[in-house]
């Protein structure tokens, strides 16, 4: 491992020059950068993160929120490991880490990230888990703090963000269905508040009105977004006077629980009850095979730690054509459930 002067004599250039490129100066040559950056990867070069932060006044760490709860703690949740690696990837470049701020149940999530806001633990923010309503983006706004959210929201800041297709699977989910003949289409509603259950709802309903249908409260189940919710639901759409006919929902976790609870209802996914929702590894091991939208959360994760870094004066230069706000495409995958 190679430190600052090391860098500097193997490119015979000052230590200071070196320092500039490595801390995205714009007083320093694009090209000379590129060397710089190029040889420190090539030669292994470790900072001395501890004398940057007190120089600096920074701590070279971006931190990603998440909220855990009892159920998402005892199930797992994968969606953010790939989501994980690629935001890393993308700090590794820069010197930088990725820490995650887990933010428990018992715990306002404004009043978690006022404390972490508070001790300066972090650089930049990545929020997960976006409401309809917001306090966390003014909060980061008015303490200059950058940060990119994974999901929208009605509070609006000018800060970048990304979001998926929520719109996109909706429509496309209940047109499918539409023309296989089914006419009682109901959603699995997205646990709490969440910004994304208010998209997807409203895009279902728009888009079954324009078919000369509804979305009936009855046919709004709602339960944890874990495996025991989805095997709950089971029972509570066999118990429905004219059970739907099919189902789409977003969260990975509950269509396991989902397949399980019907089939010990007596009902059977993809002939009793259509079945379209989100792609996970597991899905693979369902029968009949889900059909399902899929994305790639590696890239995901990139995209997010590149259009932060890129809304960042010391980073802007290396992203200077990243878009600032995108919905993230995903790829309806055809199986035998819908």
């Amino acid at each position: 491992m190679a430190g600052i002067r090391q860098l500097a004599d193997h490119l015979n250039i000052s230590i200071g020059t070196v320092s500039r490129a490595l801390n995205g100066k714009p007083d320093v040559n694009p090209d000379t950068r590129r060397r710089v950056l190029e040889a420190a990867e090539k030669l292994g070069y470790v900072a001395n993160q501890a004398g940057r932060a007190l120089r600096q006044g920074k701590t070279g760490i971006v931190g990603f929120m998440m909220e855990t709860d009892t159920e998402s703690t005892r199930y797992g949740d994968l969606f953010f490991t790939s989501v994980f690696d690629g935001v890393q990837s993308v700090l590794s470049r820069h010197q930088l880490d990725l820490v995650t701020l887990l933010c428990s149940s018992s715990e306002e999530p404004d009043a978690y990230l006022d404390r972490i806001v508070a001790r300066g633990f972090a650089d930049a923010i990545i929020l997960s888990g976006t409401r309809r309503h917001d306090p966390r983006f003014e909060l980061l706004a008015r303490r200059k703090i950058p940060f990119i959210p994974l999901g929208r929201s009605l509070t609006d800041v000018g800060q970048p963000w990304i979001d998926l297709d929520f719109e996109g699977m909706a429509e496309t989910a209940v047109n499918r269905l539409v023309a296989s003949g089914h006419r009682r289409i109901g959603i699995i509603w997205p646990h709490g508040d969440y910004n994304l259950a208010y998209i997807f709802i409203d895009r279902i309903r728009e888009t079954l009105a324009r078919h000369s249908l509804s979305l009936p409260d009855a046919y709004i189940f709602k339960g944890p977004p874990n495996e025991d919710g989805g095997y709950r639901i089971a029972r509570d759409i066999k118990a429905c006077a004219e059970p739907p006919t099919a189902i789409v929902l977003v969260n990975e976790a509950t269509v396991m629980g989902l397949y399980r609870g019907l089939s010990e209802v007596g009902l059977t996914p993809g002939k009793d009850l259509a079945i379209i929702g989100r792609h996970s590894p597991q899905a693979k091991f369902l029968s009949p095979s889900l059909t399902s939208f899929d994305l790639s959360l590696r890239d995901l994760g990139i995209a997010l730690a590149e259009t932060l870094l890129g809304s960042m004066p010391a980073y802007r230069e290396f992203y200077p054509d990243i878009v600032s706000r995108r919905i993230w495409p995903m790829t309806l995958v055809e199986g035998e459930s819908g």
